[in-house]
């Protein structure tokens, strides 16, 4: 089980607190980050993208002009598709991108992120992360001190000062532990995990 430093935001140790093994040793496997990582995004698509057909355009049934004796190519009536303002062949419909990925393989690809997060030392835990109030120079301030960019922050609760304050900030995002998610943990270069919030994902991926 491996152990690491808990620190303060100004960067000095405090305490140590071991990662259990069952979530953060887990040897990560591609194929099922991508599978996870492709149905977030496919999930984020909206699929409202629509055109109208030949027989959703507005207009008479008539023919433009009669069948033969002008010289020109026949046409039915001005909702085809090969004249200017009529309807669209081919085009998209209203779908859905969704994917359905087993809830098994959702919980392993994120014990694997973390794993990988682990093993690259690219987390660090806090004791805490309270601010007296909302300011985005505070958080920037702290990041500085323990030299960390593009961090994902997980909390174990709502911290409303925290959330607002680091908003703004290219490269940052807070999270809330049930919304921890295998994307953003990759996306992110670094993971800053509250001590708290460790049991409150233990008990998440428990099962």
């Amino acid at each position: 089980m491996a152990v690491i430093e808990v620190k303060n935001i100004k960067g000095e140790k405090v305490s140590e607190v071991e990662m259990p093994d069952s979530i953060f040793n887990v040897e990560p496997k591609k194929s099922v980050l991508h599978e996870v990582v492709c149905m977030q995004l496919a999930a984020k698509r909206s699929g409202t993208a629509s055109v109208k057909r030949r027989s959703d355009v507005k207009g008479t049934g008539a023919k433009p002009f009669r069948q033969k004796g002008t010289g020109r190519a026949r046409q039915g009536d001005v909702k085809s598709p090969l004249l200017r303002g009529g309807g669209v062949i081919f085009g998209p419909n209203p779908r859905s991108y969704v994917m359905k990925v087993h809830k098994k393989v959702k919980r392993l690809a994120l014990k694997m992120a973390l794993s990988s997060k682990l093993k690259e030392e690219m987390i660090t835990v806090l004791d805490s992360f309270s601010l007296d109030q909302i300011k985005t120079k505070s958080v920037v301030s702290v990041l500085e001190t323990l030299k960390l960019e593009n961090s994902l922050i997980v909390v174990d609760a709502k911290n409303e000062e925290l959330e607002i304050s680091s908003r703004n900030i290219p490269g940052v995002k807070v999270l809330r532990v049930e919304g921890l998610n295998v994307y953003d943990i990759l996306k992110h270069k670094n993971l800053i995990l509250l001590e708290a919030s460790i049991k409150n994902i233990e008990g998440r991926l428990a099962a």
